[in-house]
């Protein structure tokens, strides 16, 4: 397409062609929380990143992190200190579903339980803010299909086989 109105503006056809062959750039949108670039976030103290929560997240981290989500936080930073550079981090296991996710633990992966098996998760930059739990979820949305035996009075006289 740009070939052919390239030719009707009066370009020549070589720079035409050169044009046409060109692959365009793709550039991602630059992520953002609240306004303040990725970068930022990393450098930021805990106090300022506190008042970028909502109304919740404040009121968390004001009335202070237990002993749990502290260990917690040692345990991401040790498995990524000892992940070998360009690698993944060891996965951590934890039950606790109620931590908000900061942007000290992005990269890291967070096996998080479900109340029946660890759901393996890799943080990243657009969850921060959020909480563990909502990225494992605890019930299996249903499916619907042909209603099975039981599901109507009628069904009950139907014979199995």
């Amino acid at each position: 397409m740009r070939f052919f109105v390239a030719l009707q503006a009066g370009v020549g056809v070589e720079t035409a062609v050169a044009a046409a062959g060109k692959p365009e750039r793709r550039t991602f949108r630059k992520f953002t929380y609240r306004g303040v670039d990725l970068e930022a976030l990393l450098d930021m103290s805990t106090d300022d990143l506190v008042q970028l929560l909502d109304a919740r997240g404040r009121r968390k981290f004001k009335r202070g992190l237990n002993r749990k989500a502290l260990a917690l936080m040692a345990k991401l930073r040790k498995a990524k200190r000892e992940a070998p550079a360009g690698e993944k981090p060891k996965a951590v296991r934890t039950y606790l579903r109620n931590i908000i996710i900061v942007p000290e633990m992005l990269g890291s992966i967070i096996s998080v339980y479900n109340g029946k098996f660890f759901v393996q998760i890799e943080i990243k930059p657009e969850m921060t803010g959020h909480y563990l739990g909502e990225f494992s979820f605890t019930y299996k949305p249903v499916k619907h299909g042909r209603p099975g035996i039981g599901a109507t009075h009628s069904s009950r006289f139907i014979p199995l086989k």
